[in-house]
């Protein structure tokens, strides 16, 4: 039986709700969260909360922090150079804590339908796609790329400035 697709998503600029009901949607069993920091200024993305909200819908969630951006990493987001966070994430993966994690992810989401989690709404500015990748490397295991609509008052102009910190 082929393993299932491996699902990503970001929460940027969206309500606890609608990303619960997306998860529902694609009917993700687990999620996977994959960032450094499980705290968020945003209601319902800290992991306490988060966990017991996916609970209620029958989701499963899974911190893994070591594959998480380290801060160096987060920073050159925040700035808008992707690359850097790239090169960054890539010498950080190298290490044994966040390669034992990847293995585990690949474990589950090989056996579950599974989504990794993360802040960034756009999975091209995001880690979660490298890890996405390093799975999908060692699986085969298709990917989407979950997307939430924004009302049209929260939609990003069309030229994006960089972040100054996270909610």
């Amino acid at each position: 039986m082929p393993a299932p697709t491996l699902m990503t998503i970001g929460y940027e600029g969206i309500s606890f709700d609608s990303f619960r009901q997306r998860l529902i949607e694609a009917r993700c069993e687990l999620l996977i969260d994959v960032r450094a920091i499980a705290a968020s200024r945003r209601p319902g993305f800290s992991k306490t909360l988060l966990a017991n909200g996916l609970a209620e819908a029958g989701i499963d969630y899974l911190h893994l922090q070591p594959l998480g951006t380290p801060k160096d990493g987060r920073d050159a987001v925040r700035r808008g150079d992707i690359a850097t966070m790239h090169r960054i994430f890539a010498a950080h993966m190298e290490g044994d804590r966040p390669q034992a994690a990847l293995a585990e992810a690949t474990a589950a989401a090989g056996q579950r339908r599974a989504c990794l989690l993360c802040f960034e709404r756009d999975h091209r500015e995001c880690h979660r796609t490298l890890v996405a990748e390093a799975i999908v490397g060692r699986s085969g295991q298709p990917v989407e790329h979950l997307e939430i609509s924004l009302p049209p008052e929260l939609r990003p102009s069309s030229r994006k400035a960089p972040r100054r910190g996270r909610p």
